[in-house]
């Protein structure tokens, strides 16, 4: 059967380079609603011009995701295996160890696709139907790439259901699904099977190092620290006192597992974060350094207003339990609100403090998340630190 095309009309907006294509911009005909979700197509111009290959799900408001500038790329094993050997390529060139995000979607070229690597074992993050029938095509282009022991498929992100597919976990290959990562020197034990997204948090490690460069001899808050990144990295750099605080009696048991590991000691705390600080603050009690990494408070645009507000609210209270020349993190990895958006909600919450803060880091992802740079959705992760009198 010869490959289906898309049709990009005349008059609506010009693409400026971005590898998405919404459903208004193409002519959804009865023949364009009658290709399969997630099949390979080329997408074109009513003019002929050539836009690239990509894969189409009709029910999906991201209509088309682009694999390649060129038509008719032939999309199999070989073609994600020279992807994931660019990818690994570079990350090789700024970490000594296979510990990191191997492939990051749109950034690596294959929107979709997230791939974390702990060693000798990936979690494969599957996001689109374009992806799932090219599940096969991955796995043996990892297998002739990288040989992994073990290989787990994290088909579970929320966004799978406007993708109209169904959520799994499941081992591709090999056994067992809890393991060590190292990052910055630390050791944590992580569950890639039952723990979020593929399992582990890589997008935080060079601010987890900011902020263990500042811990020694200091009291340090961590929360919503899921298995303690930032705490147990404060701990390990000295830090006097570490309180990891979150919701989930799991990740704190594997935050305080993890402490073991490295032979540091951190107080556990199982709480809602807003009602904690509400409660440490009554109890004037306060920290040298708080990390704020909330999950993400704007999941879709509608709900843009309420995450701001809670935002704002999360800087005023974290702010309330910040030591006087102490120092705040607040971070938010929702990426349907905007860097400055989120700035400036931080700045307001402090505001209403009436202390002075000073912003010494702005931050995002590491080096193995890489952006589009014509996909600003891709740059989600969103770090301020802040020095308060």
């Amino acid at each position: 059967m010869s490959r289906k095309t898309i049709i990009l009309p005349k008059g609506r907006r010009a693409r400026g380079g971005s590898p998405w294509i919404f459903s208004n911009e193409i002519r959804m005909d009865e023949a364009a609603k009658a290709i399969a979700p997630g099949a390979v197509v080329n997408v074109r111009g009513e003019d002929g011009r050539a836009f690239g290959t990509g894969y189409f799900n009709p029910k999906s408001l991201i209509a088309v995701r682009l694999l390649a500038e060129e038509c008719d790329v032939t999309i199999d094993a070989a073609f994600f295996a020279e992807r994931i050997t660019r990818a690994v390529a570079l990350r090789t060139a700024f970490y000594d160890k296979p510990f990191y995000r191997l492939f990051h979607a749109e950034g690596d070229g294959v929107p979709g696709l997230v791939i974390d690597r702990f060693g000798d074992t990936l979690s494969v993050q599957i996001g689109t139907a374009g992806m799932e029938k090219q599940q096969t095509a991955i796995l043996m282009a990892l297998d002739q790439v990288l040989k992994p022991k073990t290989v787990l498929l994290r088909a579970d992100a929320p966004n799978r259901t406007l993708e109209g597919l169904d959520s799994y976990v499941k081992l591709a290959k090999g056994e067992g699904h809890r393991i060590a990562v190292e990052e910055n020197g630390v050791r944590y034990i992580a569950d890639l099977q039952e723990g979020q997204k593929t399992g582990w948090y890589y997008d935080q490690r060079d601010n987890r190092a900011f902020i263990a460069a500042l811990a020694k001899g200091k009291s340090v808050l961590d929360a919503y620290s899921y298995t303690g990144g930032f705490g147990i990295a404060a701990a390990r750099a000295g830090a006097k006192e570490v309180v990891c605080l979150d919701s989930s009696a799991p990740a704190l048991a594997l935050a305080e597992e993890s402490a073991r590991a490295n032979g540091v000691s951190i107080q556990a705390v199982k709480a809602d974060v807003f009602e904690e600080l509400a409660r440490l603050k009554a109890a004037n009690e306060k920290f040298d350094i708080v990390v704020a990494d909330p999950p993400p408070f704007v999941k879709s645009k509608k709900d843009l207003e309420p995450g701001a507000k809670a935002y704002r609210k999360l800087a005023r209270m974290a702010a309330d339990v910040t030591a006087p020349g102490g120092f705040l993190l607040i971070a938010s990895c929702s990426h349907n609100i905007p860097a400055e958006r989120f700035a400036a909600e931080c700045a307001q919450g402090l505001l209403r403090t009436e202390r002075r803060a000073a912003l010494i880091r702005q931050a995002g992802a590491g080096a193995d998340h890489p952006v589009h740079p014509l996909l600003p959705e891709s740059a989600y992760l969103k770090a301020l630190v802040y020095a308060l009198d």
